[in-house]
């Protein structure tokens, strides 16, 4: 457990050192990769304390039970986090039955002008949406345009008219900067009340769909994408810093 929470460690870094390094949003995804890394301290602390167990080494009884409440309280955090992971994944898996007439796609930062992985598979799963519902619109959800004023869903737009979506069938929300403007824009541009589709990445889709609901949306029918396996990990961690974010502060950074 120590080897493979290291082995993390290193891997977040050099995914969230990358993309600090190409996105936009430079400024908030060094604020979640100080908090990833918080997270993983805790839990190689918990490991290594778990194996070791020097918080109770000291011999003297006064150090004894300051000792063991700072064991008890790192384990519970490890718990904690563990807990908000098994929560993400879970959330990831639930996909609902059911269609209509309005298909919300989330964007997601941009890497030097380009769509991320994730997003290029956001967008297949809207593609077979449409294809399959020619009649639906899809709404392409993200602001935060980069240095030459390209936004998110303007980038979506462009590529899904490249494989034979046309314009009339998309909606552009180009104005938020975090998902929670998504939606509370969205609520703007159509009716609440009415069933909507969502679609963004399964990691992303638990805290997605609650944000909807908080936003007015009273039946969201979840379509989770697909994502690139080799960034699951950094992408879950991102997930679980924003719940506990918003479990301590009551907000959320995106």
């Amino acid at each position: 457990m120590i080897v493979f929470l290291v082995l993390f460690t290193v891997y977040l870094s050099a995914v969230m050192l990358h993309r600090i390094h190409t996105v936009v949003l430079k400024e908030t995804y060094r604020k979640i990769f100080r908090n990833e890394l918080l997270l993983c301290a805790v839990m190689l602390l918990a490991a290594l304390d778990l194996r070791f167990g020097f918080f109770t080494l000291p011999r003297a009884k006064v150090l004894r039970a300051p000792g063991w409440v700072l064991r008890l309280a790192v384990i519970a955090a490890a718990l904690l986090i563990l807990f908000f992971c098994g929560r993400v994944i879970a959330g990831s898996l639930i996909r609902s039955a059911g269609e209509a007439e309005n298909a919300i796609v989330l964007g997601m930062a941009l890497e030097n002008g380009k769509p991320q992985k994730d997003l290029l598979l956001r967008l297949d799963t809207a593609q077979r949406y449409w294809e399959e519902h020619p009649e639906a619109t899809l709404i392409l959800t993200g602001g935060n345009p980069d240095e030459s004023g390209v936004t998110e869903a303007g980038v979506m737009r462009e590529l899904l008219a490249e494989r034979g979506v046309p314009e009339e069938s998309t909606l552009l929300e180009d104005k938020a900067a975090t998902t929670k403007e998504n939606f509370l824009n969205t609520a703007q541009m159509l009716d609440p009340d009415v069933p909507v589709v969502l679609i963004s990445s399964d990691y992303h889709m638990d805290r997605a769909a609650a944000m909807a609901e908080a936003a007015g949306f009273t039946h969201v029918l979840r379509l989770p994408a697909p994502s690139e396996p080799l960034y699951y990990g950094a992408n879950l961690m991102w997930e679980v810093v924003l719940d506990l974010n918003e479990l301590i502060s009551g907000s959320s950074a995106r």
